[in-house]
């Protein structure tokens, strides 16, 4: 009775944990995918992508780090065992990933390079199975394929979609950024609470662009004109505030949180969400329309999540017995 009783409170907090896993992971998704539609009118504005990322960035990292600082509590020397981590978390997966993909952006629609960028759960596959040995089951390999073929539906590469090169090129990179935030951000040995290293990421990603600027390496271009939305006219600083507050403090924090309860590989995969987000959000406030095979596409991926799930709870199943 006793191991009766214990085994049903293991799977209550097991279910209890995936289901506010799943919930961080989507509003992380919904917050993201908000980001490149709001991003794209300032561009096209006169902002470049590096004085957008450095203001949301910036103003991020002033909205988590009072949390973060909560959560160290005087633990210094937490962080001074894990500079090497922060370094990497601030200017791959958070300066890194987001100019690159504004960049991409300023060549190409948000749809298209939000799913170049998701690529990243593959990626994050491949990492798991090379560096730990998590060889994925046939279930996560059908389910990444069924996402994979979503992705090229949503690019709509079939109908020989007209792609722009470098945005391409830039979308990629900021894969690369994109792959190492799941990772670091699942990775719970470290001993940094999720609002932590959000703060310190934020931070030093902050740090990195603002000294880039500086020596003149990341242009820094700003604009006060207004810019519209879906019709509506608004201050430039509001999707800056949005930006920060919403796409940037808020994704960062429940996206790490997100991890911590999922695991990196299925994160990666809910957090392809993002990308149905983003076309929302570009028909939403900019009328660009995704087209039937997109939406198709979109179904795949979704599909996929449900696949890569499923595979997760059947290899923990054979390892349990």
């Amino acid at each position: 009775m006793t191991t009766l009783a214990h085994d049903s409170l293991g799977s209550v907090a097991a279910g209890s944990r995936l289901a506010s896993g799943l919930g961080f992971a989507l509003l992380s998704a919904a917050s993201f995918g908000m980001s490149g539609a709001l991003a794209r009118e300032l561009l096209d504005g006169g902002w470049s992508a590096g004085a957008i990322v450095l203001v949301r960035v910036g103003l991020a990292a002033l909205v988590v780090v009072p949390f973060g600082l909560v959560g160290l509590r005087g633990r210094w020397a937490l962080l001074r065992r894990n500079t090497g981590v922060v370094v990497v978390y601030g200017a791959l997966a958070v300066a890194g990933a987001q100019f690159c993909y504004f960049s991409a952006v300023s060549y190409m629609q948000v749809g298209p390079a939000l799913l170049i960028e998701y690529t990243a759960p593959a990626a994050v596959v491949v990492w798991l199975w090379l560096r730990h040995g998590q060889r994925p089951g046939a279930v996560t390999l059908i389910g990444a394929g069924l996402a994979a073929a979503g992705l090229v539906l949503v690019l709509d590469l079939l109908s020989g979609a007209d792609l722009s090169l470098p945005g391409v090129l830039w979308a990629l990179a900021a894969m690369v950024g994109a792959a190492t935030y799941f990772v670091i951000s699942a990775d719970e040995t470290n001993g940094l609470p999720p609002l932590v290293l959000a703060a310190a990421g934020l931070v030093l990603g902050a740090a990195v662009l603002g000294a880039l600027g500086v020596v003149g390496l990341l242009p820094m271009r700003a604009s006060t004109e207004a810019v519209s939305y879906a019709g509506w006219t608004v201050a430039w600083w509001v999707p800056l505030l949005v930006l920060g507050v919403v796409t940037a403090a808020v994704a960062y924090a429940s996206g790490i949180a997100a991890s911590r309860r999922l695991g990196s590989r299925l994160a990666s995969f809910v957090a392809l969400l993002e990308v149905v987000a983003g076309v929302v959000f570009a028909w939403l406030l900019l009328d660009e329309l995704p087209r039937p095979v997109q939406l198709l596409g979109g179904l795949l991926v979704l599909a996929g999540v449900v696949a890569v799930k499923m595979g997760e709870r059947a290899t923990a199943g054979v390892l349990l017995e």
